[in-house]
């Protein structure tokens, strides 16, 4: 049963940071995303990659619809509808994708889902905005303009409420400027659920990496 959308939304916002993975392994998933609920990220955006992705998401999420109702799942690297429409039908509370994607915004709304759609202009982010996306994915975050370009387009759009993904990291020096430049949440891959991390299994140092970030963020944002 899908959350209420305001309810993905503000949780999203809230943690700060949305830990962004994939496995092709529903057993690691579970662990690890497990993990990032334990460490305070609750709302964990599942990837689109790999062979029979959706149906490692399909598992997935019966598991956390039965051990933890908490955790809110959702699915990035949405490129068109048709996808959309199979991790709909598998769970999915929002969807994110590294483009932006009208007929994606209109599947999403009809189910009162989020979408986070990938923009790299004002242009982008404001075509967003007309077909009902709360939150847009900055993307790629560093490669686009950093901080300093969420600040320059918060001047004459600062109802946007912007999210980066890629470039951004866990240490006070990366996360500050953004959030100090008014971004709501950023996501993070690697740079938060290391592969390091990953091979040794240390889902208990997966889920303390997790829950130092979501503290930080919150330091940062004088919180």
């Amino acid at each position: 049963m899908p959350r209420d959308r305001l309810v993905t939304l503000n949780a999203m916002v809230e943690q700060g940071v949305i830990p962004v993975f994939y496995h092709a392994d529903p057993e690691v998933c579970v662990k690890v995303i497990q993990a990032c609920a334990d460490g305070g990220a609750k709302c964990i955006e599942f990837t689109n990659r790999g062979d029979f992705a959706a149906e490692v998401f399909r598992d997935v999420t019966k598991h956390f619809a039965r051990a933890d109702p908490s955790v809110i799942m959702g699915v990035g690297s949405i490129v068109e509808a048709p996808t959309a429409g199979v991790y709909l039908a598998h769970g999915a509370n929002f969807v994110v994708g590294p483009v932006l994607n009208a007929e994606v915004a209109r599947i999403c709304n009809r189910r009162m889902i989020p979408y986070s759609p990938g923009c790299a202009t004002p242009s982008e982010i404001s075509q967003a905005q007309e077909l009902g996306c709360e939150i847009v994915k900055l993307f790629p975050g560093s490669t686009v303009g950093g901080p300093e370009f969420v600040k320059a387009v918060l001047g004459p759009m600062p109802w946007s409420k912007i999210m980066p993904t890629g470039g951004v990291d866990v240490t006070e020096a990366s996360l500050k400027p953004w959030f100090d430049a008014g971004i709501v949440a950023c996501g993070m891959g690697s740079n938060l659920v290391t592969r390091a991390l990953l091979d040794a299994g240390d889902y208990a140092g997966i889920a303390a990496r997790v829950r130092d970030t979501v503290q930080l963020i919150r330091r940062v944002r004088g919180g």
